[in-house]
Formats: structure tokens, C-alpha cells, sequence
């Protein structure tokens, strides 16, 4: 079995963005998006999110650099169950615009969960 750690995908009119088949399982539990660090949004399996992000933000209650992560990664953060056969998410429009994406999105696997970028801004 190949591993996935890129793809591209045009939005449809609806913002809806088309998981890969042979990434389809990784999404069974769900969908979590953020923002990024960047002007870049981050897609996890929700699995991920709930097993190695989350207790990640629940350090320290006075910890700044908790707080900041939490303010980051929680803002605009949604969580989506893709539909049946197609696998697909629909994304909100102020994580799009965060992220400077119109409709052609670059994803790029990074570690256990993806980045998705804007398609123009990635220089080659």
C-alpha cells in the first residue's frame, strides 16, 4: 500500500474538499481543521486531534505558551464527519480566508496529520 503525503484538490462550489480514497480511513473518525501556524489551515484525523493535540493544550493553566496554542488552534476550529462515499469535508469560509485559499488547495502530509496551503502560493 502507497503512502499519501501529498495531493492537490479543487473546492467545489459548495467548499467542499475530497479526501483521497486511500486516505479515507484515517478520516473514520472524523475531521478536525484549524488554523496554522501560518497562513495555512492543518487537517487531523479527529483521532489525532483527541490523542496527541489535545492533551497538548491542556498543560500548564498558567503557561503563556499554552494559552497562545490554545488561542491559535482553537480559533475557528471545526470538526467534520466527511460524507459517505465521496469523503468530503466542507470548510468554512473564514478558515479559507485565513488561509488565502480560493478553490486550489495543496495538501502536504506532515507527520500524522496535513497541511493545506493555497495552491498559488506554493513556489516551484
Amino acid at each position: 500500500m502507497s503512502t499519501v503525503d501529498y495531493f492537490e484538490r479543487k473546492l467545489d462550489d459548495k467548499r467542499r474538499l475530497t479526501i483521497p480514497p486511500e486516505l479515507r480511513d484515517r478520516f473514520a473518525s472524523g475531521v478536525v481543521v484549524t488554523r496554522g501556524f501560518g497562513k495555512y489551515l492543518h487537517l487531523y484525523p479527529k483521532d489525532v486531534w483527541d490523542n496527541m493535540v489535545e492533551p497538548r493544550l491542556e498543560g500548564d493553566i498558567l503557561d503563556e505558551r499554552i494559552a497562545d496554542l490554545n488561542v491559535q488552534f482553537r480559533m475557528g476550529k471545526i470538526e467534520l464527519s466527511p460524507d459517505g462515499k465521496q469523503g468530503r469535508v466542507t470548510l468554512e469560509q473564514h478558515l479559507l480566508d485565513y488561509a488565502g485559499i480560493d478553490r486550489n488547495i495543496t495538501a502536504i502530509g506532515v507527520g500524522r496529520y496535513w497541511r493545506l496551503v493555497a495552491s498559488e502560493s506554493i513556489q516551484q
